[in-house]
């Protein structure tokens, strides 16, 4: 297994410093950088905008500087802010938190909800509980995030006055139920979401599953309906079931853009976003590295979870 491992980590390593040669290059594709849009606010002349490019160091090469931004990486050093001039690393710690909670809180609602009703369901085919699971699902697919998102401020917000709208108070500064109260809503938002692919690949896997004959086979022995489906059917399900979940993983850390910015939520989305609008390579660079080493060890660690959930797979003959 540690050969197996060790091989996984070295093929990501090229795959990762392609993902950032491949955004590198995406970026300065753009028809225009940050001196074009600091010009543009603030009326400078080209001497300005060219002694700005010489400060941020934009007058290099496209080699010279991707490789600069590299060795500040291999250093641990991402760079700074061409706004704010702060530590793209600091930025990202501060936004890092509230993406985490946010999303976190969101998926893991999602993924209650997916696996009570897709095992129920799965259970009970066509039961009200799963014409229940088939709605949500078709619900929560075919609805937009954004028009989700301003469906709940209009119930919840404008109609209701039971939450709040947008997150105005300073994170981390005010009272636990304060903060709650601003989770609540966009979580709901992302749990919705993202329950309609969840609910179908776990009730899809155990409806799967629960046809074998090894579950008959159980049921014959005597054993309880429960531990059948719980502990011989669910189990056997979960490969399916957690590479849904687990490839949840980089979004969480990513942030969701749009419930972030309709919610004024201060995560990683609305860092990524921003920079993304000023320009900001070196925050946008900050933010692709974080989400790159995200998806490559989220895969490493599908295969570990396929090897404790099923016997069968065996690293040693890969």
């Amino acid at each position: 297994m540690a050969h197996y491992l060790w091989k996984r980590v070295l093929t990501a390593v090229p795959v990762f410093f392609g993902i950032t040669v491949l955004v590198f290059l995406l970026m300065n594709a753009a028809p225009a950088d940050i001196t074009d849009l600091a010009g543009s606010e603030g009326g400078g002349t080209a001497g300005d905008k060219a002694l700005l490019a010489e400060t941020l160091g934009l007058d290099q090469p496209l080699p010279v500087r991707y490789f600069t931004w590299l060795g500040g990486l291999v250093r641990g050093e991402l760079g700074r802010s061409y706004r704010s001039g702060q530590a793209v690393s600091a930025l990202i710690g501060q936004r890092i938190g509230p993406s985490l909670l946010l999303t976190g809180t969101g998926v893991l609602l999602a993924v209650a909800v997916a696996l009570l009703l897709g095992v129920l369901s799965a259970w009970k085919p066509r039961s009200r509980w799963d014409n229940l699971a088939s709605n949500l699902a078709m619900a929560g697919s075919a609805t937009p995030g954004f028009f989700l998102a301003l469906l709940a401020i209009y119930f919840f917000s404008v109609r209701l006055r039971c939450l709040p709208a947008a997150f105005t108070s300073d994170y981390g500064g005010g009272s636990l139920r304060e903060l709650l109260r601003h989770l609540l809503l966009p979580a709901l938002v992302i749990a919705v979401s993202n329950v309609g692919g969840l609910l179908k690949q776990t009730r899809s896997a155990c409806l799967e599953v629960l046809g074998e004959d090894y579950i008959t086979s159980a049921r014959a022995k005597g054993l309880r309906e429960g531990v059948v489906v719980l502990r011989h059917g669910l189990r056997s399900a979960l490969i399916p079931v957690l590479t849904a979940v687990l490839t949840h993983i980089p979004h969480i850390i990513g942030g969701s853009v749009v419930v972030e910015r309709v919610f004024g939520w201060p995560g990683m989305g609305s860092l990524m976003f921003s920079a993304i609008s000023s320009r900001d390579y070196n925050v946008i660079m900050g933010v692709t590295v974080v989400i790159a080493l995200a998806v490559l060890a989220t895969s490493l660690l599908l295969d570990l979870v396929y090897g404790l959930v099923d016997p069968r797979v065996r690293y040693e003959r890969i």
